[in-house]
């Protein structure tokens, strides 16, 4: 794996660099320490997964995160925030970022979290089916992994397609949050029900006509959410279903 680190403190990003080869020594790092030669490194590299400091000067963290979303960029994204600030923990998944990770941390745990985050990236390239599911306006091409509502193709990162896919592949059944967590996020993210909400939110916002009134995520409240049964779908039930 190729892996962007970016940090203005620049003995932060080596020591990021030297925890994750110390504990993943196949893994390729590369080291920059401004929001534009992030950019300009996404751009010429094109890194597997991306470790992006929000607290910088000039193009912030956020920053980046917002352009890399609005062009259509699916580069996984762990954000690293600083320690109490949970309002950057939550703008940073509303902007689309994987998963994030509270300075200070060990090295252990943000390796943890570099495997969560590629293992549902994985997860979400493999599900390719040779169906196609259709609800109203909305068409997911399993073989193409395309998104559609109506006329207008939708841009979803590795993560939204993942819990998409699962909503979808059990119309008209009940998920719980604790099995969406451990299908989409990992079975050691089965109690971060927030991780849900901001992701359904996002959902929401891409794929419905009116996020406030949705017709395709439908909350099961203080339960989990639901998909409507499909009008027409090659979707095959879920194993063990």
């Amino acid at each position: 794996m190729k892996i962007l680190v970016v940090d203005d403190e620049p003995d932060v990003a080596a020591l990021i660099g030297m925890g994750i080869h110390y504990h993943r020594p196949e893994h390729q790092v590369t080291e920059v320490h401004d929001g534009l030669a992030a950019i300009a490194s996404i751009d010429r590299d094109r890194p597997d997964l991306v470790i992006l400091d929000v607290a910088m000067p000039g193009k912030d963290g956020f920053t980046v995160l917002r352009e890399l979303r609005e062009r259509g960029d699916d580069v996984p994204v762990i954000v690293l925030t600083a320690k109490g600030l949970e309002q950057d923990r939550v703008r940073g998944l509303e902007l689309g970022a994987d998963d994030y990770v509270t300075k200070p941390f060990s090295h252990k745990e943000l390796v943890a979290r570099i495997d969560a985050v590629v293992r549902r990236y994985r997860a979400a390239t493999a599900h390719r089916r040779t169906n196609v599911f259709q609800h109203l306006e909305l068409r997911i091409d399993f073989a193409q992994r395309k998104v559609s509502v109506g006329d207008r193709d939708i841009q979803l990162t590795p993560t939204e397609y993942n819990l998409l896919y699962h909503l979808a592949t059990n119309a008209g059944r009940l998920m719980p949050h604790e099995t969406l967590l451990a299908k989409v996020w990992g079975h050691e993210y089965r109690d971060e029900v927030h991780y849900l909400k901001v992701y359904v939110g996002r959902l929401r916002n891409k794929i419905e006509a009116d996020p406030q009134k949705p017709r395709y995520i439908l909350t099961v409240r203080g339960v989990g959410y639901q998909f409507p049964a499909a009008e027409s779908a090659g979707v095959s039930p879920p194993a063990g279903r």
